[in-house]
């Protein structure tokens, strides 16, 4: 009913405005967003749809950095207690009003857990044991357990349903239905047909004004070849993650234009740290005991074995920066003089002799083939790296779905509350939020712990207690010159004992046609308010 209300209600202004008023702006996405409840997963190819759809308390500007949304300010009133003052006026697409009572639902609701949820965002309201109350219509304070400096940053990652319309919906199916699919956002759910599109039309009534098209179509085009040839036929309007091969060509093209941005994206190889990896094995195939990826010179042998500069140059296009960091330069946290592993196979060979493996031994490298640029190519080329170290690698690519749910819960002794990532050696992504590495520590580094939130991305399971240590204390120091120490003290530790292997961050780059310009994201995200025609 709700679907049909919202489908009509679409359909009558869009009728109503003069023909040559409607503008359409059609998206052409490497990655097809899999869910439209905003409280499903945490894939960027999901939450750049959902965001026309859904909104949180605190936006991200193009540059990461908070901003008011459906929180017009926030302030911390003591040690423990932060008020957040909602904007005044905001209504939900049916034109019920947004208040209070719907940030406590939505957040409730992420507490409770979503049944079958791959990935939520529910951890980014366990870290510092928030808890939270309506105080009235329009003000919400949210209470931690002690000193939590992120608060703001950690609300930007949670979307806010309408409790009148979310209340006992099925999770996901209904919104990717239409019947749940109702926020406060520039656009409003108009059809989700999988692997076709998603088309979404303007929200009249949006707090922020004219988002600036009528209606927004998303249409995933995986192969990259296929989505260029998709742009350059004028089947779309703009991409992102034009092939890297042909950027030159586009960039020289005066029918097309180039949006830039460094990433936020960290792309780095995660190592396991049982004590048996079931993908790591003698040269005869015996899983060994213990794991050779638990030595450190075989986890900074493997690091040394890696020519980025060869990947920057001849697989990227030039579109990547290679690094040992785990956020950019100019991010909070940012570590100068970490500097990249320079490639050196000859000391690479050295250790893994110095380690016991002289003759090395064979690893299986999983990865995603559709999820990140050049991916499956980026795995087949540090396999063949490893190899001429001694290190007999062997690929396996997949399907982004796939791949996702093998990294974060496919071992054997999974069970709830304790995920077991299945690959012992992989690569993947990462995107720090808000700009500032707190998340990024807490995130990658910290000790995984479901009770907390920490190290929810720590799919290799690294433990160290000293980082865990100065994680939870940043996390509890509000003076930015202390906290900043202790995360550039926690990142130095975890890259100089090789936690994982960073190999570089993307540089976003988006293609469109010429009568467009485009406002890139550090976060990869393209929102269509940010795409505008060149008067």
């Amino acid at each position: 009913m709700i679907r049909l209300g919202l489908a009509l209600l679409a359909a009558a202004f869009l009728a109503a405005a003069p023909a040559a008023a409607q503008t359409v702006l059609t998206i052409g996405v490497r990655s097809e967003a899999a869910s439209l409840d905003p409280h499903w997963t945490q894939l960027s190819a999901d939450l750049q749809v959902q965001e026309h759809i859904f909104e949180h308390l605190v936006d991200l500007d193009p540059a990461s950095q908070p901003v008011p949304g459906l929180a017009v300010s926030w302030q911390p009133l003591d040690a423990t207690t932060w008020e957040f003052r909602l904007r005044p006026g905001v209504t939900w697409h049916d034109g019920a009003p947004f208040t209070a009572d719907d940030v406590i639902f939505s957040f409730d609701r992420l507490a409770a857990g979503i049944a079958g949820a791959p990935a939520s965002p529910a951890f980014t309201l366990a870290k510092g044991g928030k808890r939270w109350v309506k105080i009235d219509d329009l003000t919400v304070h949210v209470l931690t357990n002690g000193p939590y400096p992120t608060v703001a940053e950690d609300l930007a990652m949670v979307p806010i349903v309408a409790a009148h319309v979310a209340r006992g919906v099925t999770p996901s199916v209904d919104f990717n239905s239409g019947k749940a699919a109702v926020g406060t956002g520039p656009f409003m759910f108009e059809e989700f047909s999988p692997g076709n599109r998603i088309s979404v039309v303007r929200n009249p009534n949006w707090w922020g004004g004219d988002p600036g098209w009528d209606r927004v179509v998303f249409r995933p085009v995986g192969q990259d070849a296929a989505r260029l040839a998709a742009l350059l036929n004028g089947d779309v309007d703009i991409i992102d993650y034009p092939p890297t091969v042909d950027l030159p060509q586009l960039e020289a093209n005066p029918d097309f234009r180039v949006s830039t941005i460094p990433s936020d994206r960290l792309i780095y190889v995660i190592l396991g740290n049982k004590s048996r990896e079931p993908f790591v094995t003698d040269n005869a195939g015996n899983v060994l005991f213990p794991s050779p990826l638990r030595d450190w010179r075989v986890r900074k042998a493997m690091s040394l074995a890696i020519d980025r500069n060869a990947i920057r140059d001849r697989i990227m296009g030039g579109a990547s920066e290679p690094t040992r960091n785990i956020v950019p330069p100019g991010f909070f946290g940012y570590v100068d003089d970490l500097q990249p592993d320079a490639f050196n196979p000859d000391e690479a060979r050295r250790l893994l002799a110095a380690a016991g493996y002289p003759d090395g031994f064979r690893v299986t490298f999983q990865g995603p083939n559709d999820r990140y640029i050049n991916d499956a190519r980026i795995v087949e080329t540090i396999a063949q790296m490893w190899t001429r170290v001694g290190i007999r690698t062997e690929v396996d690519t997949m399907p982004r779905n796939i791949f996702f749910s093998e990294l974060i819960r496919g071992g054997p002794e999974t069970f709830p509350g304790f995920d077991m990532p299945k690959f012992s050696v992989a690569l993947t992504g990462w995107g720090t939020v808000a700009g500032e590495a707190t998340y990024t520590v807490s995130g990658i580094l910290e000790t995984y712990n479901a009770a907390t939130g920490g190290g929810n991305g720590n799919f290799g399971r690294y433990s160290n207690v000293l980082i865990d240590a100065l994680s939870i204390r940043a996390k509890q120091t509000i003076d930015r010159t202390e906290r900043l120490a202790l995360l550039q003290q926690a990142t130095r530790l975890g890259m100089e004992d090789y936690a994982f292997i960073p190999i570089h961050f993307q540089v976003n780059k988006w293609a469109m046609k010429a009568s467009l310009e485009h406002t890139p994201r550090t976060n990869e995200r393209t929102l269509a308010w940010e795409v505008r025609r060149v008067r």
